[in-house]
C-alpha cells in the first residue's frame, strides 16, 4: 500500500520539521527514501547556517548523495512537508530523484502548480513524478503554528 508508505515517511518528515522548529527555523522536513530505506534526512537551517541554500530538501538530497556516494539518486523518493520552491525543485530534477511526495502546498514560491510548475516542462531532461497533499492538514498546520507564533511574539 504506497499510501500508508507514504504517510509513514510524511510523518518522518514532520518530526524532522519539528526539530527545525525548535532551532528557531521554518519547520520543514525533508528525507530521502530508496526501496523502502531512509538514506538522507535534511530540515531548514538556513538561518542557523548563514545559507540561503539550506533549505530541508537540499540538507536531504546532500546526506543521501554523500549515503550512496553518488550525486545522483535515481530511484529514491524524496518526502518533503512543504511543496518545493524554485531552487529545491530544480536540485529534485538534477539528482533525478524519480518520485518527490510532499504535504502542504507553498501559494508564494511552490513550483508544483502553486506558483509555477517546473515538473510539467516537457522540455527538461528528466521527469519526477509528484504526489501532493500527503499529510496536507498536519504539514500545513505546522507552518501555520509557527507563524502565528512569530507574529504574536512581535506583536502583530
Amino acid at each position: 500500500m504506497p499510501a500508508m508508505e507514504d504517510e509513514y515517511f510524511m510523518r518522518e518528515a514532520l518530526s524532522l520539521a519539528r526539530a527545525a522548529e525548535c532551532l528557531g527555523e521554518v519547520p520543514v522536513g525533508a528525507l530521502v527514501v530508496r526501496d523502502g530505506v531512509i538514506v538522507g534526512r535534511g530540515f531548514n537551517s538556513p538561518i542557523g547556517e548563514h545559507d540561503p541554500t539550506a533549505h530541508a530538501e537540499i540538507a536531504a538530497l546532500r546526506d543521501a548523495a554523500r549515503n550512496l556516494r553518488n550525486y545522483r539518486l535515481p530511484g529514491c523518493e524524496l518526502f518533503v512537508t512543504l511543496e518545493p520552491c524554485a531552487m529545491c525543485g530544480g536540485a529534485v530534477l538534477q539528482a533525478r530523484i524519480s518520485r518527490l511526495i510532499y504535504g502542504a502546498r507553498d501559494p508564494k514560491t511552490g513550483v508544483h502548480g502553486s506558483v509555477v510548475d517546473l515538473f510539467a516542462v516537457e522540455r527538461l531532461n528528466h521527469h519526477t513524478e509528484v504526489v501532493g497533499g500527503v499529510l496536507a492538514e498536519a504539514c500545513g498546520q505546522l507552518l501555520s503554528d509557527f507563524f502565528a507564533a512569530r507574529r504574536s511574539r512581535r506583536g502583530e
